[in-house]
């Protein structure tokens, strides 16, 4: 069964990249082909093959198939700053239907889990009218939300769980990271009070990790939601 998620987060820097990675790891365990997509990736740093993005680097890492960094991420901005404000700056347009079609280009390959990585948040634009929450839902794909545990997360993830049922797409799962542990009074009260409220099921609770790896947070992800087969996915 083919299971492909557009994965985002509550805000930039959460571990949309760190938790993407370890799903992918997990499959791979399994057998399973795998692929992790970024489309947009700001941040870059220049390289002797072009520029290049961290977090696109390790989500090619954990990809069975053996794409080009391009593939991965076809549009990336040297610029550590909101994509669309990078891209007008190299003079470059972003588009909801081109990336998309970037997208769909690796979905028609034989792949058994897809992750596909949006930038920052739910409304992160695009462009004046389109943000990434257009992509997901020109693809109409399920999404996984990356909570950052941390003062504000409630009101950050309900929110963005209204944002993307309110765009008509389904919530597959939600995962709580522990990005900043001194700023995280009363955490197990707090994911207590987000797993009563967000609409869909925890699918892992990672803690705070010094030098995070995939491998490190797998174990804090709960693998029965890849495996099992009543599990919503694109295409049913």
């Amino acid at each position: 069964m083919v299971k492909r998620f557009f994965v985002t987060g509550t805000n930039t820097g959460v571990g949309k990249t760190l938790i993407s990675t370890a799903l992918l790891a997990t499959a791979r365990d399994s057998g399973w082909t795998t692929v992790g997509l970024k489309p947009v990736a700001a941040g870059c740093e220049v390289t002797d093959e072009g520029l290049r993005n961290a977090d696109a680097l390790s989500l090619l890492a954990q990809s069975s198939l053996p794409l080009s960094y391009e593939e991965v991420n076809p549009v990336a901005l040297a610029p550590a700053i909101a994509p669309h404000i990078a891209a007008a700056e190299a003079g470059r347009r972003l588009s909801a239907e081109r990336l998309a079609g970037f997208c769909r280009g690796i979905m028609l390959q034989p792949v058994d889990l897809l992750l596909i990585e949006g930038a920052g948040g739910w409304r992160v634009p695009l462009n004046e009218r389109e943000t990434f929450a257009d992509l997901a839902k020109t693809l109409q794909l399920p999404v996984i939300l990356v909570v950052a545990m941390e003062l504000g997360c409630i009101n950050h993830a309900l929110l963005s769980a209204e944002a993307i049922q309110r765009d008509g797409l389904k919530m597959a799962g939600w995962v709580a990271n522990q990005v900043c542990p001194e700023q995280m009074g009363r955490y197990h009260e707090t994911l207590a009070s987000l797993q009563a409220r967000l609409p869909c099921p925890m699918i892992g609770a990672v803690p705070w990790l010094q030098n995070p790896t995939p491998e490190q947070a797998k174990p804090y992800l709960k693998p029965d939601f890849l495996m099992a087969k009543n599990q919503l996915t694109s295409g049913e």
